[in-house]
């Protein structure tokens, strides 16, 4: 059987040890570090299979961390918090995080919860093994079903932030910030319409690039 590694990040050092001690004692391999500096470079030179982060750490914010290895480490991510506000679990899974377990925590629950995602990690990593990409960057051109499409420069620009983001809702701000070239809201929606031409066979029920009312896009893969 595999034995999942799950990397903690919690600057409380007796809260990090009961934590670890209880996973081990599950079967989990545990490595715990303290700052957000560290648990970036542990996640750079290391394989895992799970994130557990607090939001208040010492150099940096838990945040912060999620936005750092953002595209560049694939890992689900659990936060753990003393705050119970629906904000900051909002901005949470805004920022990317899968799962959200406030202070105190309750470890059988923890333990649920770490299964219930490893699981549906490993379901989803079995169905891109066995799965054709739909859509591939190669310098500056896209392949959609292996074919190239037509795109102008910054179409290219957002559907390539769109895919390399895949499965994320990225915000209407986050795309005009990223591409200094769209002037307003109204602008990205007629790119974004534009994409849709290009990709879906009905642009009124996409199956692709879809719409998250009230948040931004995503592209579903």
């Amino acid at each position: 059987m595999k034995k999942y590694k799950i990397l903690i990040v919690e600057d409380d050092e007796i809260a990090s040890y009961l934590m670890s001690d209880f996973l081990i004692n599950c079967s989990f391999d545990v490595d715990c570090v303290y700052t957000v500096t560290d648990g970036i470079s542990h996640l750079k030179n290391q394989k895992y299979d799970l994130l557990l982060l607090d939001l208040n750490l010492p150099d940096f914010t838990g945040f912060e961390l999620i936005s750092s290895i953002k595209n560049k480490v694939a890992i689900p991510i659990i936060v753990t918090s003393a705050y119970n506000d629906t904000d900051t679990k909002v901005k949470s899974f805004k920022f990317g995080a899968h799962d959200y377990l406030t202070k105190p925590i309750d470890f059988l629950e923890l333990e649920a919860r770490i299964w219930s995602l490893l699981s549906r990690n490993d379901n989803i990593q079995l169905q891109e093994e066995h799965s054709v990409e739909v859509f591939t960057i190669e310098q500056r051109q896209i392949q959609f079903q292996n074919k190239y499409l037509d795109l102008t420069n910054l179409e290219f620009e957002i559907l390539s932030l769109l895919i390399e983001n895949k499965n994320k809702v990225i915000s209407r701000e986050t795309l005009t910030d990223s591409l200094s070239s769209i002037s307003s809201n109204r602008s990205l929606d007629n790119h974004i319409k534009n994409i849709r031409k290009k990709i879906e066979q009905d642009t009124s029920n996409p199956q692709y690039l879809k719409t998250v009312y009230g948040m931004g896009y995503k592209l579903v893969i």
